[in-house]
């Protein structure tokens, strides 16, 4: 274009525009692929006709892009004494600069997705040879194909039958469905284009003798795209396999590719992609992968993927015999497809739609056989008879004289759940009630009034804590109350000495120990209650269901109550408490002063340690909290006992400096707790023994080192021993951690001081079993399932149990959900022994 020439009116810029950048980026693209030479062409070098190029550029340019495009000019004047690596980024700035430009310019329409037809390969349509043979049951070493090396590493994913690889669900796909024209490739996805073929070059690499590539230039309606796929080995260099492979690819062609879109600097590019020519534009492609959505399982050593998932469809044939436990008005109800699709499109979906309505029907009924155990399990509870608890009429009773002696009054929460449990007591039926409250609600006192009335009615109580320094802080409490009324308490432990254990057991089988408090040597055999009412457990999530139901076992049929300061998010709640009614002390007592938390770098421990010594000069106390007793090299963690020794020594030697952990003797646990509660030491260094149940009204400052080691409700309870009197308290997180995401979850702790919200966001962040500890907390083994994701769906399978137990408690009108319910228990036993 000569300089200078203006459009006319009538013409657009826009072809002038794209003839100018196709000859630029014409001659960047030659520079590249001979080598950045400064190529010496017809008339001049390489760098002369770029500068010449720049000058006479069309004159409707953008001034933003042709100002950065301006600014590589003075790099091309010298280009012939830059250095190769220098070159190579110049031309690749330019050739980045140029295509932002014609993408800036280029007007946007909106363009249809290509289409592509699939040949259907829906595994479960056309069976297999000796499909017909298979059970659910039949081992996988007896299916077609499967020899006994893949048996075997089968079986190390614990794979052995076919109903084993059936529910052995994708954990993700690769979504080669997604089509899309060039234009709208986006880098970090997977995707599939169909493109015709203007250019195919297979050719050996320059500069490594062993790899061979073939290269095609491709085009749609919206742009064009270079795709590569390399072949490593000396017999892929021959001569006459490059021609083949070209042969292969002819000009013209139509192409389907797929595969994962990565950046480059000349754009969009396929990183390993998956290619075939189609026989005409409106054939079908006969890729297995091309086009679909690729199940991606988990593997082991010596089973490929691709080994796996022939695997996989061998067997998905045999699902079409197989029963549905939902019955089709219940399905048609909840608007699910069957089981039998379900499980056949959760591992070949032909699209998203399909594979969510599989997720979805997958997702109910795992949660619906969670449902109908727990409604089952309460049934069976309430059918037992259980001693009525019920208080005599008139009189001033145990609990009357208990809230009587008590220095303050009971919160309006703290009276409606207490209404609440002496209702169930009253019942011929067991309780079993959950009582959650945040940390500092008044749950204990609850509980006590609870025990009290169980012993006014001639029964016996236990109160069952998780750790050692519980019981012992529970039963100090006791101790201060019980004696005024004339109630009998004792406290075992592991730690309770031998000639005490056995006078202890005594007094309880013969009836004169009227309360019981301990840890889980309560559910030792030889603790035998001479008329057990009323079984308080507090910190019901670290107990799992076998404990609950051994100690349950040994009374008449003792009343449940069930207690936690960990807010359980509600669909966890349904999951591990669907058995229980759930009620909320959501009051705290008046006069609670709220804590201040504030976010700290381990540089700044200095403000800290100021912060102690001034709330100490004050008469408060401090607590500084570690996730470990000893130094670790490996996690490189400032210890409870290294941290005891500097401050006790070099921070605050005027001071006394306590230390806890779960590694002391019972005695010298009380002894720490007794002296810092007694004022006698003013700073206890501690492990998360402290978590739950110290109560230290003086305690205004805590301080928790390494704090995005721990989960979020596990730091709301670890805050809420401070704040539990007058003084205004402060809670200091101090985290090493760089890691972004760590400095966002303790950010929820800063602005917010609801439990219940915090569990919700720990429950998101770090999942269910890490929330609760797993092993032990009984939580149900769900396969598909997100408690996090799937609450919808949860409630809604919830109801549907509620429904169905309403008019058929024992599933007699539902014999498939009877027998999927029978099997799934089948294998929670099958695995525990395997586990045992």
């Amino acid at each position: 274009m000569a300089a200078g020439h203006q459009p006319s009116p009538d013409t657009p810029a826009a072809p002038d525009l794209e003839a100018w950048l196709r000859t630029l980026q014409q001659a960047l693209q030659v520079e590249a692929d001979r080598g950045f030479i400064d190529l010496k062409g017809r008339h001049s070098r390489f760098s002369a006709f770029v500068i010449q190029q720049l000058r006479e550029r069309p004159a409707d340019l953008p001034d933003e892009p042709l100002q950065r495009i301006l600014e590589l000019k003075a790099g091309f004047d010298t280009y012939s004494q830059l250095s190769l690596a220098r070159r190579q980024s110049l031309v690749r700035q330019c050739r980045e600069r140029l295509h932002a430009l014609r993408q800036a310019q280029r007007p946007v329409l909106a363009v249809a997705p290509p289409r592509l037809r699939l040949v259907s390969s829906a595994p479960g349509t056309t069976p297999s040879a000796g499909a017909a043979d298979f059970t659910a049951d039949t081992p996988l070493s007896e299916v077609r194909g499967v020899g006994p090396k893949t048996a075997a590493r089968l079986a190390q994913l614990g794979l052995w039958v076919v109903r084993d690889l059936v529910h052995y669900y994708p954990r993700d796909y690769l979504d080669y469905a997604n089509l899309v024209r060039i234009s709208g490739l986006e880098p970090g996805r997977t995707a599939t284009i169909v493109a015709t073929v203007r250019r195919s070059h297979a050719f050996a690499s320059p500069r490594n003798p062993n790899l061979s590539i073939l290269e095609l230039h491709l085009v749609d309606c919206t742009g064009r795209i270079r795709v590569s796929r390399f072949f490593a080995g000396q017999r892929f260099s021959s001569p006459g396999w490059l021609k083949s492979q070209q042969r292969l690819f002819p000009v013209g062609a139509t192409v389907a590719v797929s595969g994962l879109v990565k950046e480059t600097p000349y754009g969009p590019a396929f990183q390993d992609p998956l290619m075939e020519v189609l026989d005409s534009p409106q054939a079908p492609v006969r890729s297995e992968t091309i086009g679909r959505l690729l199940p991606v399982y988990g593997l082991t050593e010596g089973l490929g993927a691709d080994r796996l998932r022939q695997v996989v469809e061998a067997v998905l044939p045999v699902l079409r015999r197989w029963p549905d436990p939902l019955p089709k008005g219940l399905r048609r109800s909840q608007g699910l497809i069957t089981r039998s699709e379900a499980l056949t499109q959760i591992h070949a979906p032909a699209s998203q739609e399909q594979l969510q309505a599989s997720r979805r029907r997958l997702v109910f009924d795992e949660f619906l056989l969670l449902q109908l155990g727990l409604a089952q399990r309460r049934r069976q509870l309430s059918q037992r008879p259980a001693p009525p608890l019920a208080l005599p009429a008139g009189g001033e009773g145990l609990v009357q004289r208990f809230l009587a002696i008590l220095p303050f009054a009971l919160t309006g929460a703290q009276e409606r759940v207490l209404a609440e449990i002496r209702a169930d007591l009253a019942r011929h039926q067991p309780m079993a009630r959950l009582v959650q409250g945040d940390v500092g609600s008044g749950k204990t006192v609850v509980a006590l009034a609870s025990l009290l009335t169980a012993i006014e009615a001639g029964c016996q109580g236990a109160l069952m804590a998780p750790t050692e320094v519980l019981a012992e802080q529970h039963y100090r409490k006791l101790a201060e109350w019980l004696p005024q009324l004339h109630v009998t308490s004792a406290l075992l432990t592991g730690s309770t000495p031998a000639p005490r254990r056995r006078q202890l057991l005594q007094d309880l089988a013969n009836g004169q120990l009227q309360l019981l408090v301990g840890t889980h040597a309560l559910l030792e055999d030889p603790v035998q209650f001479d008329r057990l009412g009323l079984v308080v457990v507090d910190e019901q999530h670290r107990f799992g269901v076998r404990q609950r139901n051994r100690l349950l076992a040994k009374g008449l049929q003792p009343h449940l109550l069930t207690m936690t300061a960990t807010p359980i998010p509600r669909t966890l709640a349904l999951s591990l408490h669907g058995d229980l009614d759930v009620s909320q002390i959501d009051e705290l007592p008046p006069g609670r002063q709220p804590i201040r938390t504030h976010l700290i770098k381990g540089s700044q421990r200095q403000q800290a340690y100021g912060l102690i010594r001034e709330q100490v000069a004050l008469g408060q106390r401090a607590y500084v909290v570690l996730p470990l007793v000893e130094d670790s090299e490996k996690l490189e963690l400032r210890s409870a006992v290294e941290v005891h020794r500097q401050l006790s020594e070099e921070e605050f030697p005027e001071l006394s400096v306590g230390l806890l952990h779960g590694r002391l003797n019972s005695a010298d646990k009380q002894a720490a707790i007794g002296a810092f509660a007694r004022g006698e030491c003013q700073v206890l260094v501690s492990t998360t023994v402290v978590e739950v149940g110290v109560d230290v009204p003086e305690a205004s400052v805590m301080v928790i080192e390494h704090a995005e080691r721990f989960g979020l409700a596990q730091l709301h309870q670890l805050r809420g021993r401070v704040g539990r009197g007058a003084a205004a308290s402060h809670c200091l997180l101090i985290n090493d951690s760089s890691n972004v995401l760590a400095r966002q979850r303790l950010e929820v702790l800063v602005r917010s001081s609801d439990g219940f919200e915090i569990a919700e966001m720990d429950l998101r962040l770090r999942g269910p079993g890490q929330v609760l500890g797993t092993r032990q907390s009984g939580l149900p083994d769900l396969a598909l399932a997100s408690l996090t994701e799937d609450g919808a769906v949860l409630e809604e399978a919830r109801d549907l149990a509620r429904q169905i137990t309403a008019t058929d408690p024992d599933l007699q009108q539902h014999p498939g959900l009877a027998q999927a319910l029978a099997e799934q228990r089948r294998r929670q036993m099958d695995q525990a022994a395997r586990l045992n």
